[in-house]
């Protein structure tokens, strides 16, 4: 059973559809028992640090995942949540990797929208799927480059689009948005052990 955390964060939904059209069984849940207990687990994504980082830790759920031990997974603010600390509201966060999410400079259009490639693709999140595939992002905040991340994107500045720490790994792109390819590495995601 796959896991999703319920913490009024967005886009759960289309995650959901995703992971059933795959094939999986997935739960939409709060519960820390269910999460503790799950095959894999998925921290989807859309909102604010501050409010999401508040739901997390008003129902004890960032004390559990920092103890997780199956594959996890974060989208968009599900990654950014991961990390240490994060630059919208000041928001201190799980800590999982040892990297800040700052605001995008206000150089381009902001927020980032829309598809864009990547460079230095590595790791099993990525297997089988062509380098040159563009994923689909939305989002204002990103995260800085650092030595956990398995995959870099390019809108303003170079910023880690997918990062991996032992069983933790984030996508900033939504693969569930990400048509073949985003349903690719979801699938990749679910053969993880």
């Amino acid at each position: 059973m796959i896991a999703i955390i319920d913490y009024q964060a967005g886009n759960t939904t289309s995650v959901v559809n995703a992971i059933k059209s795959l094939g999986a069984a997935c739960i939409v849940t709060d519960d820390p028992k269910v999460i503790k207990t799950a095959n894999k687990v998925i921290l989807p994504g859309v909102g604010s640090a501050g409010p999401a980082m508040e739901s997390l830790k008003t129902k004890g759920l960032d004390q559990v995942i920092k103890l997780l031990e199956t594959p996890f997974l974060g989208i968009c603010l599900g990654l950014q949540l991961m990390c240490e600390f994060s630059e919208e509201d000041n928001t201190p966060c799980l800590g999982i990797f040892d990297s800040k999410v700052k605001k995008f400079p206000p150089k381009e259009k902001v927020p980032h929208m829309g598809w864009n490639s990547h460079t230095m693709v590595k790791g099993e999140l990525f297997k089988d799927i062509d380098h040159a595939e563009d994923f689909y992002f939305v989002h204002s905040y990103y995260v800085e480059q650092n030595k956990s991340e398995i995959a870099t994107g390019d809108y303003i500045v170079d910023f880690a689009s997918a990062i991996n720490k032992n069983n933790f790994y984030g996508v900033q792109f939504h693969p569930e948005k990400s048509a073949n390819p985003g349903m690719k590495l979801l699938q990749n995601f679910l053969k993880l052990q």
